[in-house]
Parts: C-alpha cells; sequence; structure tokens
C-alpha cells in the first residue's frame, strides 16, 4: 500500500517542494523515517501515531516507511506532520489520495489539533508558482497563506478537519487575504510629544527623506531614544513589494501572530546591547534571520553604541553597505535582505556629562578617549548623519504643546521620496542614500559655490572618500526636501554641519 502527499520546505526566504511517500508492507510493526530529517522531523511519528489513535483511526500493525523526498535536502521542522498524517492514512484507504496540485503542511498535537509553523508566506509562494491549486495549512497560519497569489488556502483546526474534507464529508472554506493598502496610517509614538530638540528632528527628516543612517550624541535624558522610536512613524508607508518581503521575513522567524496577514507597517528592531553578533547576523543550525534583516525595510535602532562588543558592531559593515546578508551555517546557507536605517544613541563619554552645560563631568581624558574608541571609523564612515542632542530647556518641557507632528513629518519625506524615485527610475534605486558612488557626478548637481565650499572642507577635515560620497547623498536629500533640482550652498552647508561631531567628538 503506498500513497504520496505533497508538502513543502524553506531554505532562507526560499521554498522547495517535498514530496511525502509513505509504503505500508508486511513485517514487524516499525515506523521508518528517511529523506534527512532532523530531530524535530524524526519525532513526528510520535506525535503522528498518537493523533491517529486519539482522533480514532487506525495505526497499521505493519511496516511502515515514509520518505521526505528529495532525499538530499536536509529536512526541518514539525511542517511534515500533517502530510504524514494523511500519508499513513490515504495508505491504508481510509481517505482518498489527494491530487498532487493539493498541497498539505503543518505541526500535529497529540489529539490532533493542527499547530502554526513558521515560514509558511514563502512556502505558500513556492506552491503557487510550482501550479498548486488548493494549500491545506494550520487556521492560525491561514491568513498568512493567503497572502500568497495563485493558490486556494484552506485552515483547519484539527486533522480530521483536512480528513473529512478530502472524503467530502464536511468541507473547508477558503480563507481570505485581508489585501494591502498603504493608508499611511501611524498609531505609533508621534513626533508631537518630543518637546525641543529642533536640530535632532530637523536630522531625523533629512534621515527619513533620503534613508540616511544617523547617530544621536547627548547627554541622558535628552530624548534620544524617544526620537528614535518615533522614526518609523515619519517614514514613508511600506509598498507592497516591502510588505512582501518583510512579512516573508517575519513568517521564516517564526514571529508572525496568530491569524496575521501582510505587516502593513515598517519594523523597528531595538536589540540589547548585550546581543551577540550571531543574533545579529543571524544564524542557529537552520540560518534562520538576525537582526540586521528583521529591521529590514524598517529601523534598526542602537541604544548606547559603545556598549555593544567590538565584534557585533562589525558585523554591521557589510550589510550597511551591500543590502543583504548570507548567514552560512554547517547545515543550511540563506541569503536575507536587510535594506535597513541604522538610528544609534551613544553619550559623549562614559559617564555622560561632557559638555553638559549643568552637570560636571567625572570622566578623564583618557577614560573619555578609550570610551570614543570602541566605535571603530569605518563603522562611523557608514553613518551619514552625526547630530548632537542638547539638554531641553525648562520652558520647552513645560510648553503645553510640541513640535510638529509625524504625520506633517512624513507628508514632507513622502514628497522627497517621490521625487528620488522619479529620477531614479530604471535605477533599481530608491533613496538617495542607495545611490551607488558612480552615478554621484549625475544626480548630485553642484554649484559653483557649494562645490568651493565641500572643496574646501574636504582638504581641512580630511574626510574619507566614503564620507565624501555620503556628504552628496545628504546634500542632495536637503535639497530635494527643498524642492531645488541642484545642490546649492545651503543645502551642503547643512549636510556638512552633520559631520561636524568628527571633529568635536573624536568620531572621525
Amino acid at each position: 500500500m503506498f500513497a504520496r502527499i505533497a508538502s513543502l520546505g524553506v531554505t532562507g526566504l526560499s521554498g522547495y517542494e517535498v514530496q511525502v511517500e509513505t509504503d505500508i508492507s508486511g513485517g514487524l510493526p516499525q515506523f521508518v523515517l528517511v529523506g534527512l530529517p532532523d530531530s524535530a522531523v524524526k519525532e513526528s511519528s510520535e506525535r503522528v501515531r498518537s493523533a491517529i489513535k486519539n482522533l480514532g483511526y487506525r495505526w497499521p500493525a505493519s511496516h511502515v516507511t515514509v520518505n521526505l523526498a528529495p532525499a538530499d535536502v536536509r529536512k526541518t521542522g514539525p511542517v511534515y506532520d500533517l502530510p504524514v498524517f494523511l500519508g499513513i492514512l490515504a495508505a491504508q484507504g481510509l481517505i482518498p489520495a489527494p491530487a498532487p496540485d493539493q498541497v498539505f503542511l503543518g505541526e500535529l498535537g497529540l489529539d490532533g489539533t493542527l499547530r502554526p509553523v513558521a515560514g509558511v508566506l514563502p512556502m505558500a509562494m513556492t506552491a503557487a508558482r510550482a501550479g498548486a491549486t488548493k494549500l491545506f495549512v494550520p487556521a492560525e497560519n491561514a491568513a498568512e497563506a493567503a497572502v500568497a497569489e495563485g493558490v486556494e488556502v484552506y485552515g483547519a483546526r484539527t486533522a480530521r478537519e483536512v480528513a473529512q474534507h478530502l472524503c467530502g464529508e464536511a468541507q473547508l472554506s477558503p480563507a481570505r487575504s485581508d489585501g494591502y493598502t498603504a493608508d499611511g496610517d501611524w498609531l505609533g509614538p508621534d513626533l508631537a510629544d518630543v518637546r525641543g530638540q529642533a536640530q535632532a528632528r530637523r536630522a531625523m527628516e533629512v534621515a527619513a527623506a533620503g534613508g540616511h543612517n544617523l547617530l544621536m550624541v547627548g547627554s541622558p535624558g535628552t530624548g534620544k531614544s524617544m526620537l528614535a522610536k518615533r522614526m518609523p512613524g515619519i517614514l514613508p508607508p511600506m509598498t507592497y513589494e516591502e510588505a512582501l518581503e518583510t512579512t516573508a521575513i517575519y513568517s521564516v522567524a517564526g514571529l508572525m501572530r496568530p491569524g496575521q496577514g501582510l505587516m502593513n507597517h515598517r519594523p523597528f528592531r531595538s536589540p540589547h546591547h548585550s546581543v551577540s553578533a550571531a543574533a545579529i547576523a543571524g544564524g542557529g543550525s537552520n540560518a534562520r534571520p538576525g537582526e540586521v534583516s528583521l529591521a529590514h525595510n524598517g529601523v534598526l535602532f542602537l541604544d548606547e553604541l559603545p556598549e555593544f562588543a567590538r565584534d557585533t558592531l562589525e558585523v554591521l559593515r557589510q550589510p550597511l553597505e551591500d543590502g543583504k546578508i548570507t548567514v552560512s551555517r554547517v547545515h543550511a546557507t540563506a541569503v536575507y535582505p536587510c535594506r535597513f536605517m541604522l538610528v544609534a544613541a551613544m553619550n559623549p563619554c562614559k559617564c555622560g556629562y561632557l559638555g553638559h552645560p549643568t552637570r560636571e563631568c567625572t570622566c578623564t581624558p583618557s577614560a573619555v578617549e578609550r570610551y570614543r574608541q570602541r566605535i571603530s571609523g569605518p563603522l562611523l564612515d557608514r553613518i551619514d548623519l552625526h547630530v548632537e542632542a542638547q539638554p531641553v530647556e525648562y520652558d520647552e518641557l513645560a510648553a503645553e504643546q510640541g513640535g510638529e507632528s509625524s504625520t506633517a513629518v512624513r507628508a514632507r519625506v513622502v514628497r522627497a521620496r517621490a521625487i528620488q524615485q522619479q529620477r531614479y527610475a530604471g535605477l533599481g534605486v530608491n533613496c538617495n542614500a542607495a545611490l551607488p558612488s558612480g552615478a554621484l557626478r549625475r544626480f548630485c548637481r553642484l554649484t559653483p559655490a557649494a562645490e568651493r565650499l565641500l572643496r574646501g572642507a574636504f582638504e581641512r577635515m580630511g574626510y574619507s572618500a566614503r564620507a565624501y560620497d555620503r556628504i552628496l547623498r545628504v546634500a542632495r536629500t536637503i535639497a530635494d526636501l527643498e524642492g531645488s533640482a541642484t545642490i546649492e550652498t545651503p543645502h551642503l552647508s547643512e549636510a556638512l554641519q552633520y559631520r561636524s561631531l568628527d571633529r568635536k567628538f573624536g568620531l572621525r
């Protein structure tokens, strides 16, 4: 007796087809699972056995062999519980054999309930591309799977519901996708709550308008973290493609909420400074996405930047340049996108009060230098804007009204991004921060006065070639916010101002 059930697997963000072949033959009762399974897959035998008995079906008193093909690809996770369950029933003739274009996946509880699994969206998209017409998943994964176009998704709460559907006894209803709406509504923290900090707020607007990385330096209590948490609220709404990519990453990481469909808001990740380099980059036996990938199309916020381990910070250098990261492990290698905005915050010294107008710094000059040297020059070169957060005056704190709302700032950011998308149409570039160095001269036209200003600043400050490129990109963004086709002296002066901390704090 033989049955074949179609299923799926996932490596990184790529799904692949898996055939679950079940053979029941004479011999001593035994269950054998082959096809390069990991420990979680091997344990499916006990889950499936208990589910079959507890749902009132017959467990075969024969030799049962289950093969997960292709046999040269490692299978991970409990996703194959449901297809193994159905294969054993179909091989015994207890249910009709499903059609080849029907695909099944899901984890089984001992009582036959279906539990959600990770990576459903990439697998559903693979099923659609492979020509599958129906996909059966746990009910809590149905909204996520329904995002994939071209395949009909059925969510079930128990394995019995799937069996009854195949037998024609009780039909499951197809799940519907909520769809994508770029309504632009932001329900998170609002910039209007922030008092004072006009310079930092302006730097945030410039960073959001061009997709630039931002470093805020200031004493404790100046509102650096408060500002950073409001960055997603002034970024443009995600496009459908961005939402799909981000949702797929969170699906693989197992971070989707039950019943959640497309993610409509940009992610904000804020790992603690004790985080390891592997957690930032991604890893584990299955090469799962790390913080840089979970922040894809959103914001990665690193508070107390010098407190992070040096090797952890150095991991960021390549993702910041390439917008993708390759996670290689013994059993898996995956490539994840990681185009994120880096927002970092730090104190000017260890005690935090160097340069404070009312508090005295207790650090020695050597302690200040050691504190700043925890951050490498190459990493700081990749941060476009450096801004100082000043202590807030009492009158500003006591004011009844704060600054502009996130909605008002976002409107200007969206207009600037629209200019950039029109300018770079066909180049595969969606913001100034991603503009290749070879295209800077073409798109970052300077007036003669601005050219002289930049030459003088470059010679005096000794900027690196990377810093030079980033100054031009920031100046281009400031010009876009003003609606100017060329970069003029005021635009370049403001861009250079955002590198002034190179000299003041020795960050160059």
